[in-house]
């Protein structure tokens, strides 16, 4: 007898093979894919997949739900997306490995991305990775993240690391490894690794290299020519390291640069570089509001920062670098994502030229003394992308999808409840720029493949039984920039380690999630 039967649909396997009729039964943890006739199959339960592909879950390669999960397990936005697996500790922003007294500067520090934490704490990823399993709806891993070790090793200075404490950081980041993390991640225009350099992420890079792992990076987009340069020092840091490399949200917003960018990445991959990269499909980025203000006024941690903040003669030091990135014109595409207290909560959906509008002052006050009162937590998305970059990266083989998704506040970027169905809806179904195979290949083998999960990302035998069920004619999502807190039509069954966590469109409160461990 089997647990579950999905009978009678068209299996896309991951792998990018031609999909094919079949049904998939479920016992337990695991699948066993049926090619004939079931109706002798004895099962607990039998849904008709007719109409429907049956695919493996998608695996979010860059996730930003390391707290949101453990204070909002039923993660109803990523799940009815057909998210089974979420990559944490993404852009080097997250909590394990570190210290108690770290950890509770980066929950103050990040509070903007990840909202209250639990009531729970943790040092190392061994103890946090414990806290997901049966708890959670989606299954998890994580990064060693570069913030983490370096302010439990360094503080928040904007300094080079003495020999001491870069070995240091190589130690927590080797220890990190071997409780399971699958690799290290880094964002170098936030700080505290904004500070680094080349060589401090090259050294650490090589731990994680010995130990099997993989560097993934928010790359240096200030760096040399703002453009191609970052992604260099990302591909350097893989060549001198000897650790494949993994390149966040790989997109610009300079109009033809995205040939550029996959020409790179052939290059890498023409001299033997082991290079992959993900990518969400929405033109905008999202992010905390204090990453707008230069690195120096960041030093000694959250507390230091809003001393800083409130203090005027820093503020005049700051007027002229409150400005917009990725290529903006003026901060009228910045619009406030998440403000946390009731006070302000009125200014999300409202960019930041009309709350300095508003106060009738500088950016550079309006910004300070917005962050003074929220305590950091505010986030914004900026609507800088361009569209024909993101369709020509996204083209590209070593292409994988990730969301991305800040969790937080009322207007977050559509990309948290609307990127896999986007995708399927918009690149395939409307625009035929890759097949259906080619997609479920990007949202779920491909990432199990970097990863090295062979039991994951596709649909054979034994394999675990992450599985999600659409209608390919009618997914989509409703989700937009002005109104994005809104579910994906189409995709109606989401199994998790064989349990039905959305079940004929609804959340069933179930949580059979569980940490994943490299080692």
């Amino acid at each position: 007898m089997v647990d579950l039967l999905f009978a009678n649909g068209t299996v896309i396997d991951g792998a990018g093979s031609s999909g094919y009729h079949a049904s998939v039964a479920v016992t337990g943890d695991t699948i066993q894919v049926i090619t004939g006739d079931t109706s002798s199959v004895d099962a607990g339960r039998t849904i008709d997949a007719s109409g429907y592909v049956i695919c493996p879950g998608f695996i979010d390669m860059h996730s930003h739900s390391d707290l949101k999960l453990l204070t909002d397990p039923d993660h109803q936005p990523k799940v009815r997306q057909g998210v089974t697996t979420e990559a944490l500790g993404m852009d080097g922003l997250s909590y394990a490995p570190t210290t108690p007294r770290a950890l509770e500067q980066l929950l103050v520090y990040l509070a903007a991305v990840n909202g209250a934490p639990p009531d729970v704490r943790w040092s190392s990823v061994a103890d946090f990775l414990a806290l997901f399993d049966g708890n959670s709806t989606c299954n998890v891993l994580h990064f060693v993240p570069h913030a983490a070790i370096r302010v439990a090793s360094m503080g928040w200075s904007s300094r080079l690391p003495t020999d001491a404490e870069l070995a240091a950081m190589r130690d927590l980041t080797r220890q990190g490894m071997r409780d399971g993390a699958f690799g290290f991640t880094t964002g170098l225009t936030y700080a505290p690794g904004a500070y680094s350099d080349t060589n401090e992420l090259a050294a650490i890079a090589a731990v994680v290299a010995e130990e099997g792992g993989f560097y993934c990076t928010h790359a240096r987009y200030t760096l040399g020519d703002r453009l191609l340069d970052p992604f260099r020092e990302a591909l350097e840091i893989g060549q001198r390291s000897g650790a494949p490399v993994h390149i966040s949200h790989y997109h610009s917003p300079v109009a033809g640069l995205g040939a550029q960018m996959t020409s790179l990445v052939d290059e890498a991959h023409n001299r033997g570089q082991d290079v992959t990269f993900d990518q969400y499909p929405y033109p905008a980025a999202s992010t905390i509001l204090h990453s707008l203000l230069p690195y120096w006024v960041h030093a000694g941690g959250p507390q230091a920062l809003m001393t800083r903040l409130a203090d005027p003669n820093v503020r005049d030091l700051m007027v002229r670098a409150v400005e917009p990135q990725w290529g903006g014109q003026t901060l009228d595409n910045y619009i406030f994502a998440h403000i946390a207290s009731d006070k302000n909560k009125e200014w999300e959906g409202r960019s930041l030229e009309e709350l300095a509008a508003h106060r009738g002052g500088r950016m550079v006050d309006a910004v300070c003394d917005l962050l003074l009162e929220e305590d950091l937590q505010v986030a914004f998305v900026a609507r800088t992308g361009n569209l024909e970059n993101i369709r020509e990266i996204a083209s590209h083989p070593a292409q994988m999808i990730g969301t991305d998704a800040i969790l937080t506040g009322g207007r977050p970027n559509p990309r948290t409840y609307g990127t896999y169905p986007y995708v399927l809806a918009q690149f395939v179904r409307g625009e035929g720029l890759f097949s259906l195979e080619e997609a479920i290949r990007k949202m779920t083998g491909a990432p199990a493949q970097r990863l090295g999960l062979s039991d994951r990302g596709v649909i054979r035998n034994g394999a675990k039984a992450d599985l999600v069920l659409f209608d390919p004619s009618g997914v989509d999502t409703p989700a937009t920039f002005d109104d994005p807190l809104q579910y994906p039509v189409g995709i109606d069954y989401v199994a998790v380690n064989g349990s039905l966590v959305i079940d004929n469109g609804q959340h069933t409160g179930a949580r059979p999630g569980r940490a994943l461990r490299s080692q």
